[in-house]
């Protein structure tokens, strides 16, 4: 019988393999100009990427999916993932997204039996959507018997872990450091859910330019030790 925490583990682990290591989401373009320079200054990035860009994308997406779900609407599934591709401007993190998606969706198909990963499988090898790791995980969360804000939550740490993981390396911040930042991130996590359940159809997408512009520029950086 499957453990739904033990798998809920599994899957927010920052070492499960999506390929998200290779990003930093536009925290090295404030590395390269030494904004980003420790573990206090990483600290208030990440705070501003979770508040204002996953909160408002992602972390929105994650509540709708979740919500159609139960509601058996695949169909707002695949506006769901469509509107995900058509809100993400700078075209690495779009990428970016893409591919880790399409990662996680042929991982968890080898690991579930899920019609709705099944569907939304064969939305993307048809190429009506560009795959994307939230609406995968949602869906499985969903399907193990994660309550809605376990499933929102569970996505958010598992974005922020990789990130925190990724600046240990990047920065560097150290590891402890890094943990340090985890466990502070979980009431940040729970607010942050809090702060999606607030929101409408009309708040989604809402990132500020300034992040988005950040994202865009580190495809013209000198050197880059991310992807994105």
């Amino acid at each position: 019988m499957m453990n739904k925490t033990l798998t809920f583990f599994q899957l927010c682990d920052s070492n499960f393999p999506t390929g998200a290591f290779s990003h930093s989401f536009g925290f090295e373009t404030y590395m390269n100009e030494e904004v980003i320079h420790d573990a206090s200054s990483f600290g208030s990035w990440l705070k501003i990427f979770l508040q204002e860009q996953l909160v408002y994308s992602e972390g929105l997406s994650a509540r709708f999916i979740f919500e159609a779900l139960e509601n058996g609407d695949l169909t707002e599934i695949i506006h769901r993932s469509e509107a995900l591709t058509a809100q993400i401007l700078p075209k690495e993190i779009r990428v970016a997204n893409q591919k880790m998606g399409e990662r996680f969706l042929v991982l968890g198909q080898d690991m579930f039996d899920i019609e709705a990963l099944d569907a939304y499988h064969q939305a993307v090898v048809k190429k009506q959507v560009d795959a994307h790791s939230v609406v995968v995980l949602t869906i499985i969360a969903q399907h193990i018997g994660l309550t809605k804000q376990e499933a929102i939550e569970a996505f958010l740490y598992s974005t922020i872990s990789t990130m925190v993981q990724n600046a240990v390396r990047g920065v560097p911040i150290g590891q402890t450091a890094g943990q340090k930042l985890l466990l502070a991130f979980q009431v940040e996590i729970n607010e942050a859910y809090l702060q999606i359940e607030r929101l409408s159809e009309e708040d989604f997408g809402s990132t500020p330019p300034g992040l988005e512009i950040a994202q865009m520029r580190h495809e013209q950086l000198f050197a880059r030790n991310f992807m994105s």
